[in-house]
């Protein structure tokens, strides 16, 4: 049967991929430059205009008093000036602070209004245009004696200026004297008594490719100030001036900017090549590793070369020793099921031999050779018992429950009372960290090998010291020889075959005591057997 699968099942993207995407959009960090270009650009057009403001109504303080001086009392004045809400400093300025001089605290400045993002382009500015209006004498001298103050103003801020009398003729500026431009829209709302401002289109001369990304480039700031003499309009001063363009400031500014694209450039090489060290790389060889594993390669058991991070090392080594645990589990199991097999194969080999012989000569045989016959039955049956028994007692072992404690000599005392054939001696007392029960599969196979062994005696010598604690059995039975003690611990090694041994009492200790992190290994002493028995500090 086919199972339908989803589309997060059926695919995943390899970690090359998330590495590539976190490296794009960290190469896409510096575009969000742009908004900020944008929140700049702005800012210019809102600095110009602020200029603007400061150098109008400077020009518009002098051409007042000029045609109050040129002008007296029969000055012809437009209409009453839109007042402007007062502009409080109260936030600004504490009353401890405040001067007793300051004119009630408030203020009205003109503040600029323009925004890039949200006030509309207009087209480029009409040209002026004649007409019939005639130019007062007040205001004509006006402009004459200002004449050479815009010229100088102009020089120093690149700004354009026109004063305009209360009709909306130029009376000074350019050699467009004369000529009116009251058409145009802000000076509508100027010559009406309230400031006015705009933006207008530009043409630029060659453009560059690269000016697209800017928007002041192609922009011009026009302002329309009030002339006011006694809240009346007396005319209008029209000013304007292209906004200083974000590239402009690059280019001023080239050195950071060029060290900020190399710093963004190698912060994304440093990150895109800690990746593939730390991460991409470690991942894809022990993918690799583990699929050689699978296929049961030993070779692939060695150490990655490169581990990357803490967390993939200690993934890496837990899986290493988890396949390195796994291939010597399947070879102890290759070979315990070779002595098994080689174990049992014996008894039923002689207990089949022996039942083929009572049915096909049963009654030619005589009653001592029957008998004969049924107790070798008997005696291989008990054996292969035995051996099943023995091999149960391993399986748990295996697979003991790990944890406990228990005093040496509790477990002794219980023991004592199913030994006794043989003096079991404790020189000292001591907790061991296993259970009680652990502890008397331990001890009851060591003191029936003792028995089996010829010893009528044994003893238990514990010692604590900095490593952990050490339990010294010895015995003064026969001992084992010098050409089996490197065999004892094999299991189905016996030297009581004829007896009922079974060679896998030593191999049950061992197995129990390495599920509990202890070791047994052999002591040598002049007479008996002698086994040291070690529990570490946990």
């Amino acid at each position: 049967m086919v199972i339908s699968r989803t589309f997060r099942d059926r695919w995943r993207p390899p970690l090359s991929l998330v590495i590539a995407l976190v490296l794009c959009i960290m190469l896409l960090v510096p575009l969000a430059g742009i908004v900020f270009f944008r929140v700049y650009e702005n800012q210019l057009i809102q600095t110009t205009e602020g200029e603007l403001i400061a150098q109008s109504a400077a020009i518009a303080a002098i051409t007042a008093q000029n045609l109050r001086t040129f002008g007296g009392q029969d000055l012809q004045l437009g209409p009453v000036a839109t007042p402007q809400a007062p502009y409080s400093l109260e936030p600004l300025v504490s009353s401890t602070r405040r001067s007793t001089k300051e004119p009630g605290g408030a203020w009205t400045p003109q503040l600029p209004s323009l925004d890039l993002n949200k006030t509309p382009v207009m087209p480029a500015r009409p040209d002026p245009i004649a007409t019939d209006q005639e130019i007062h004498p007040a205001y004509e001298a006006t402009g004459k004696a200002i004449e050479q103050v815009l010229r100088d103003t102009q020089k120093l801020t690149l700004a354009g200026f026109r004063v305009l009398d209360l009709n909306g003729v130029i009376i000074a500026g350019r050699d467009d004297t004369g000529l009116s431009l009251a058409h145009v829209a802000e000076v509508k709302r100027a010559l009406a008594g309230s400031y006015s401002s705009a933006l207008r289109e530009r043409t630029v001369q060659n453009p560059q490719p690269i000016y697209s990304i800017s928007r002041g480039t192609s922009v011009r700031v026009f302002v329309a100030q009030p002339i006011l003499i006694d809240n009346k309009v007396a005319g209008v001063v029209y000013a304007s001036r292209t906004p200083s363009n974000i590239l402009r400031e690059m280019f001023l500014k080239w050195d950071y900017v060029f060290w900020v694209l190399a710093f963004v450039l190698v912060a994304t090489f440093v990150v895109g090549f800690i990746f593939a060290r730390g991460i991409a790389g470690p991942i894809k060889a022990l993918t690799q590793r583990s699929l050689k594993i699978g296929r049961g390669d030993r070779d692939a058991l060695k150490p990655l070369a490169i581990h990357g991070n803490r967390e993939i090392h200690a993934l890496s080594t837990s899986m290493l020793d988890t396949s390195r645990k796994l291939f010597d589990r399947n070879d102890y199991i290759n070979t315990f099921a070779n002595h098994i097999t080689h174990e049992l194969k014996t008894p039923l080999t002689a207990i089949q031999g022996a039942a083929e012989l009572l049915r096909d000569a049963g009654a030619d045989l005589s009653d001592a050779d029957r008998e004969r016959f049924l107790s070798n039955i008997l005696s291989d049956t008990q054996r292969a018992s035995r051996l099943l028994n023995r091999l149960r007692d391993l399986a748990r072992a295996d697979s003991v429950e790990i944890g406990g404690a228990c005093r040496l000599s509790d477990v002794l005392a219980e023991t004592r009372s199913r030994f006794q054939s043989i003096a079991i001696e404790e020189s000292a007392d001591c907790e061991l960290p296993l259970s009680a029960e652990n502890a008397r599969i331990v001890f009851e196979n060591m003191i029936d090998n003792s028995i089996r062994h010829g010893a009528d005696r044994i003893s238990f010598t514990p010692e604590a010291d900095d490593g952990g604690i050490s339990v010294l059995v010895s015995d003064n039975g026969e001992g084992i020889s010098a050409g089996n003690q490197d065999q004892i611990f094999d299991l189905f090694f016996t030297t009581r075959r004829a007896s009922g041994g079974t060679g896998m009492g030593l191999g049950i200790i061992r197995a129990l005591l390495k599920a509990h992190h202890a070791t047994i290994e052999m002591v040598p002493q002049d007479r008996g057997a002698g086994f040291e028995i070690r529990f570490p500090n946990t």
